[in-house]
């Protein structure tokens, strides 16, 4: 799998003075486009579009200081409709104008060309299971939140507080199917998962009963989950494991990421600070 990524990252270099196109680095990757934006985004901790991005105003910074061009064919080739976007970009990238760059030899931010390498350590192995599930649907409380990475998310925070409890406790009588009991589901998240890009947020249940007065019934299609489990500090112990699924797991299974939801059932301690967790994630085998 690192073999195949790193020959998308060349095909990347190849063509920044051209439309990069997703579908064609999903193929030589041999995944789908939306595994792939998955995996780039876990791997290297940016968005795949912002990658491409950087490493085209990169080597056009080099091409403005260099001088042997104009503004505007530095700012053509490298796709820019105008020397005003080509300006716009290269100094929310390198803090200045390109013009002034040039003027000044002002120094640049530069984004170096990402290779991935295996690093072995055997320090801990991952537990996981893989099911096939029926269609199901998830029944709860829906809010449209901000995506974060690292640490509390208090928008998810403030939206289940908001939640009386005697309408949790209806919810989880209404749980018939596993996971079982309140789960955290997020679903129509941007392809991109830059932080900060918003998704829905389902504070709810599986179950086959009715969607009760207030509440809202996500649809979930039949296919193949695969199961993860994970304790320590929360919310660390959680978003490690998810880094670690697609940082470690992916990579060595022959498996990858679907459209669907992300399900989490937590089991906090008394004093919330550490917590059991099952991670459900869409996944379908890979193909030779």
């Amino acid at each position: 799998m690192l073999e195949r990524l790193n020959r998308a990252m060349e095909h990347i270099e190849g063509n920044l003075d051209r439309t990069v196109d997703v579908a064609v680095l999903a193929r030589i990757a041999a995944t789908s486009e939306y595994h792939l934006r998955r995996m780039f985004s876990a791997l290297a901790g940016m968005p795949l579009s912002e990658y491409v991005r950087r490493r085209r105003l990169t080597v056009a910074g080099a091409e403005v200081l260099a001088g042997h061009e104009t503004l505007l064919d530095i700012a053509v080739r490298h796709g820019y409709g105008s020397g005003e976007a080509f300006a716009r970009a290269f100094r929310a990238m390198h803090g200045v104008g390109p013009g002034e760059a040039r003027r000044t030899g002002a120094v640049l931010v530069s984004q170096p060309r990402l290779a991935f390498r295996l690093t072995v350590e055997g320090s801990r192995s991952m537990r996981y299971r893989t099911t096939d599930r029926p269609a199901f649907t998830v029944v709860g409380y829906k809010a449209r939140v901000p995506l974060v990475h690292t640490g509390p998310n208090q928008a998810i925070i403030d939206f289940v507080r908001g939640i009386e409890p005697p309408a949790v406790e209806r919810l989880v009588k209404l749980s018939d199917a596993e996971p079982h009991g309140i789960v955290a589901v997020c679903d129509d998240l941007d392809p991109s998962r830059a932080e900060g890009t918003e998704l829905d947020y389902y504070h709810g249940v599986i179950t086959s009963a009715p969607p009760p007065e207030g509440t809202t019934a996500l649809s979930v299609p039949a296919g193949t989950w695969a199961v993860f489990t994970a304790s320590g500090p929360v919310p660390r112990a959680i978003q490690e494991l998810w880094r670690d699924v697609f940082v470690e797991w992916f990579p060595s299974n022959p498996y990858r990421s679907r459209p669907g939801p992300e399900i989490l059932r937590t089991r906090l301690s008394a004093d919330g600070t550490e917590g059991e967790a099952e991670l459900w994630l869409p996944v379908e085998a890979e193909r030779g």
